[in-house]
């Protein structure tokens, strides 16, 4: 993982092992038939969020996807909110002011929001960054490059971070779309092994 020239600007006190532990509570409501909705759960990638969040300012608005716990976690929203929405069937919509937090189930729906407000955050003068979280799926689409593109071309304060398990779902994602496009230069970028399925905890059945 190669992080452009920042400065870190906090000391992240949540641990590698404090976000699996988070991870198995869910897993343990989610086996139990207490969460109203589908999960998304991470793993293999704890180290690599953690290295990442010490360039986040806790001021700067954080996009995420429907995997998206541990961005949040780590961005300082309050743990139970977090636990008790998923609960409520929203792990997929977990939003929050203060710290700025925000994240859809949408491929690529983040994206124009995150676009905007990054602009927003320019004409207003001003320090502060937004940092958008992709997979490697949503790289492949038109919308990123659009706003990669015009981002770059009105120095926005925009950071992407690509999260890549080279799964589209469950397909690989060179598989799916042919051939993988190259990343961009300056997107952040680095490389995990699925742990959980797709969504919830057991095996995952295509059809």
């Amino acid at each position: 993982m190669k992080m452009p020239n920042y400065n870190k600007v906090r000391e992240v006190k949540i641990t590698e092992q404090e976000l699996i532990d988070f991870e198995e509570r869910v897993k343990e409501k989610y086996e139990a038939g207490e969460v109203k909705g589908p999960v998304h759960l991470s793993r293999n990638n704890e180290k690599q969020l953690i290295g990442i969040f010490q360039y986040i300012h806790q001021e700067d608005w954080v996009f995420s996807t429907w995997r998206n716990h541990y961005h949040a976690l780590l961005h300082g929203v309050n743990s139970e909110k977090i636990f008790n929405m998923i609960c409520d069937g929203k792990s997929m919509g977990i939003n929050n002011l203060n710290p700025n937090f925000y994240a859809s189930s949408i491929v690529g729906g983040i994206i124009p929001i995150a676009l905007g407000v990054s602009m927003g955050l320019k004409r207003n003068n001003s320090d502060r960054k937004v940092w958008c979280f992709i997979g490697d799926m949503t790289l492949e689409t038109g919308v990123f490059m659009e706003a990669y593109k015009y981002s770059q071309n009105f120095n926005l304060p925009l950071q992407f971070i690509m999260e890549d398990n080279n799964l589209s779902v469950h397909t690989p994602t060179d598989v799916a779309w042919g051939k993988r496009m190259d990343i961009p230069e300056n997107v952040i970028h680095y490389t995990y092994d699925i742990y959980f399925p797709h969504h919830g905890t057991g095996k995952w059945v295509n059809f």
